[in-house]
């Protein structure tokens, strides 16, 4: 008997997220904190209460803000994200996830309950742990972060 696996299966189930109206250093303090390379923004609050309004990553932050000469004090997590963020619910299937993954060409999405909040992450680096342990990209995504 085959099982369809999903993504609540290989999710990482912790997502950090932050009002649109925090800054971008905030932003950057919690990446650090974590050790994550994103966070979600969500509307309503940074308990992770609204809706998905964007995306983050520690790439937004060099390209929007850094490389823009912006202060990080005072640029906001809501002017610096990614949005039209693709995102999938925890019963979605890996391979409708991986779909969704290519054609947006992301390298990861946040995974939304009925409501769209936020209820964990899924990467590329998550789903080659699971379906390609041997791959250079599993094992860098298993790895130890290199502080």
């Amino acid at each position: 008997m085959t099982t369809t696996r999903s993504i609540g299966d290989v999710m990482t189930p912790h997502v950090v997220t932050l009002p649109p109206d925090a800054t971008v250093r905030e932003a950057a303090v919690r990446m650090r904190e974590y050790d994550i390379g994103d966070v979600v923004v969500v509307d309503g609050g940074g308990d992770g209460g609204g809706g998905v309004r964007g995306v983050l990553t520690d790439r937004d932050i060099v390209v929007r803000v850094v490389a823009a000469d912006r202060d990080p004090d005072d640029a906001t997590v809501g002017e610096a994200c990614t949005g039209d963020v693709v995102t999938v619910r925890p019963d979605t299937s890996v391979d409708e996830a991986v779909g969704k993954l290519r054609e947006a060409a992301v390298r990861r999405m946040p995974v939304v309950d009925e409501g769209g909040r936020p209820v964990g992450m899924i990467s590329i680096g998550d789903l080659a742990i699971t379906d390609d342990s041997r791959s250079a990209l599993a094992d860098i995504s298993a790895a130890p972060p290199n502080s």
